[in-house]
């Protein structure tokens, strides 16, 4: 059997064939899932797509239609596709529940430490032999304050790294995370988190209560010095109240590996055209703001984990298998 692949890296494109040698093809793509992607899918019972893909019920129909019989997901979120509708067509849904937890917290804290410390402007620098100081003035972490909104196993790796800096600890979830309270970790209501901390990362999923959870008044609430590093989903933050709060000249920085609008610009180069989206836009000129393009999870560890993974999804449904990480079962449509 065949299956067709969307959205592969280049980099990933070799793991991804080694994982299904002697096994099955597998034709892979660099072009996204979408409307118009979808027909070239006519013939495959199994598909593979990203988080950015847009798998909306047009899309799931189109997939149906052709004969696809299966998606799997090769992520852990699945706020792009269309349950219901996938569950009416009798389309198996799978996604990877986890993989390397490591791989999304150390890059937290890689954008946490870039704009603190002003890696990104110091090097821009150098390149052009200035080797001035002025205004690349960071700030210890050390003894500070930082507020954690989720700590499950990734909210918990970047907890670990952050007791290693010597910080106060504050988080904030539904369920509180024992080995982040043996690290010494104070639950705390959100708004206590906002006023408080003076770094604060997001690791919770986009979920409908979790939507735009640092809206306006979050900001608002926030150290006028404060950090904040969103390598989560990008509809966690409001992007249009961000831009007002940067506008305003606050915050010491802010580091963002996801957007809330970045399906379809998102590991695509844009560099020739012209750039349609006036926030993003926005963004990407504030000096103490490093956009990175979703890349957190991009290790390859992690990716190897996702492949791995995806890989036996698919087998378990080619052999009627149920797994944990099947979102809509196979059934009659």
């Amino acid at each position: 059997m065949e299956i067709l692949a969307f959205g592969v890296q280049a980099d990933e494109k070799p793991m991804l064939e080694a994982a299904f040698a002697g096994l099955h093809e597998v034709r892979c793509l660099d072009v996204f899932l979408s409307e118009d992607t979808a027909p070239i899918a006519a013939g495959y019972e199994v598909v593979s797509s990203s988080v950015n893909a847009d798998l909306n019920a047009r899309v799931l129909r189109i997939l149906a239609a052709g004969g696809t019989r299966m998606i799997a997901q090769c992520s852990t979120g699945f706020n792009n596709i269309d349950l219901d509708v996938a569950r009416q067509l009798g389309l198996t849904v799978s996604r990877v529940s986890s993989y390397s937890p490591y791989s999304v917290a150390e890059f937290a804290w890689t954008l946490a430490m870039a704009v603190n410390r002003r890696i990104v402007r110091a090097s821009m620098r150098t390149r052009d032999f200035d080797f001035r100081l002025d205004g690349l003035l960071g700030r210890d972490l050390h003894g500070r304050t930082v507020g954690v909104l989720g700590t499950g196993r990734i909210g918990e790796a970047f907890t670990r790294i952050a007791h290693g800096f010597g910080m106060r600890l504050l988080g904030w979830d539904l369920v509180q995370n024992p080995a982040c309270a043996e690290l010494g970790m104070k639950y705390v209501g959100k708004d206590e988190l906002f006023a408080s901390c003076d770094l604060i990362s997001l690791h919770v999923p986009l979920l409908e209560a979790t939507h735009h959870i640092v809206d306006a008044a979050a900001l608002r609430a926030m150290k006028d010095d404060a950090i904040l590093v969103n390598s989560s989903r990008g509809g966690l933050i409001d992007s249009e109240a961000l831009v007002t709060e940067l506008r305003a000249g606050r915050f010491t920085g802010v580091g963002l590996d996801v957007y809330e609008a970045e399906a379809g610009v998102f590991f695509t180069d844009r560099s020739l055209e012209a750039v349609e989206d006036d926030t993003l836009a926005r963004l990407v000129t504030f000096p103490n703001v490093v956009v990175t393009s979703h890349q957190a999870y991009y290790t390859a560890d992690a990716v190897g984990q996702i492949i791995d993974t995806t890989a036996a999804n698919i087998a378990d449904h080619l052999a009627g298998r149920h797994s944990e990480n099947v979102l809509v079962p196979a059934a009659a449509p």
